[in-house]
């Protein structure tokens, strides 16, 4: 099946075209500032790259620019849009509302609507994605995978909060955990390298980029997980400030003067790597300031690099023992040095760290005879996206 994989922001929107089948992908890109102007760079099968500036003065002009360019003769890789068969999209929310991925129909959207209020920085560009592919593709089959549902098998104890119940029970205030479909992809390969069933496994899998998360994978399922009600919490990351004492916020807000929503966007924006190390939130800028003995650019790393290990030693004995640890994304698949900042000191867990496999940038970065084994596996969400609404639209027929 050619599944289309939208993954839409308020100003931008990252497609894949994938067969199924063959697992690959046929071509990908990115429309860029959309209701500004408009770019989109593209590219094939094969590698080739194109880029054009073109007016995009909403969500759905993306979408048409997106399958003029794939059925185009000389970039394109299809004839024309009956070959795409479904659409796949990434939501990063779905609330109580969605405990599985669904086939957009009946009242899907307007219980989508209803996530907007608890994620309105995701949900809104989302639904303006699938509004784009409804106005060209109307005659599509559509699908929702959300980063939410692999976590919805933890137990209540994982993720209620301790607040009034009567709290949750009003407005659903409980974990949810995000990057879901990373972790699930991640997971499943770490169990083909371990060469066990998934579900005689324990894996803590790490996706660590300008988003954070980490996940208890127990038998295949999540157990817990590091993100919360949002994105916010758990460990430092790109501008988030991960776990804080929530006095904190009050203090800050009567300190500055910030209202509800500078205080939000002050700790989603400001915080994390870039307010720490006052120089960018981008890992590389700051690795290349800890070289430069910029004392508040190791303080950063040193921060990111104990919140993962003390989530590693949680989710240890939370399921009572590790077979593996992942690390993935961009900061985990490409900074070896915070990988080894992460293992170092970690016999304890059987972690018998091997430096010399982690700066070649090896599958593996434990010894051999290392009793918990420790992997890079580069994410894939795009892939379990279009197997995922593959797998939805084929029950349908």
């Amino acid at each position: 099946m050619y599944v289309l994989v939208v993954n839409a922001g308020s100003s931008s929107l990252k497609y894949q075209l994938m067969d199924t089948a063959a697992e690959k992908v046929l071509a990908k890109g990115v429309c860029e500032r959309i209701g500004i102007d408009g770019h989109i760079a593209h590219k094939n099968e094969v590698g080739d790259k194109f880029e054009r500036d073109i007016p995009m003065p909403n969500h759905s002009v993306a979408i048409q620019i997106v399958v003029d360019t794939l059925t185009d003769a000389e970039i394109g890789c299809i004839k024309d849009m009956s070959e795409i068969e479904a659409v796949g999209h990434r939501a990063a929310h779905g609330g109580n509302y969605f405990s599985d991925n669904v086939y957009i129909e009946g009242d899907v959207m307007d219980r989508f609507e209803l996530c907007r209020e608890i994620a309105p920085l995701h949900t809104g560009p989302h639904i303006m994605g699938i509004q784009g592919c409804t106005a060209v593709m109307p005659n599509v089959p559509q699908v929702i995978v959300f980063d939410t549902v692999f976590h919805k098998t933890m137990p209540d104890y994982a993720y209620m909060y301790a607040i009034p119940y009567e709290m949750y029970e009003k407005y659903s205030i409980r974990r949810y955990g995000f990057h879901g479909t990373s972790h699930c992809y991640v997971a499943n390969e770490a169990a083909k390298v371990l060469g066990k069933p998934i579900e005689e496994t324990k894996i803590i899998t790490c996706h660590i980029g300008n988003g954070s998360s980490i996940t208890a994978v127990k038998g295949g399922k999540c157990i817990d997980t590091s993100m919360g009600f949002t994105p916010l919490a758990g460990l430092e990351m790109g501008t988030r400030c991960g776990d804080i004492d929530p006095a904190v916020v009050t203090y800050i807000m009567n300190k500055e003067g910030y209202t509800a929503d500078e205080m939000s966007n002050f700790l989603n924006k400001k915080c994390g790597l870039l307010g720490v190390s006052g120089i960018s939130s981008d890992m590389r800028e700051i690795e290349a300031g800890v070289q430069e003995g910029n004392e508040k650019a190791a303080l950063a790393c040193n921060i990111l690099a104990y919140g993962i290990k003390k989530y590693i030693g949680s989710y240890t004995a939370a399921m009572n023992g590790v077979d593996a640890i992942v690390f993935t994304a961009g900061i985990g698949e490409n900074n070896a040095a915070m990988r080894e900042r992460v293992c170092k000191d970690m016999e304890f867990y059987g972690i018998d760290f091997d430096k010399e496999a982690n700066d070649a940038g090896a599958t593996e970065i434990s010894k051999p005879g290392s009793k918990t084994k420790v992997y890079v596996i580069p994410t894939n969400e795009e892939l379990m996206i279009a197997r995922e609404t593959e797998k939805i639209v084929s029950a349908r027929k």
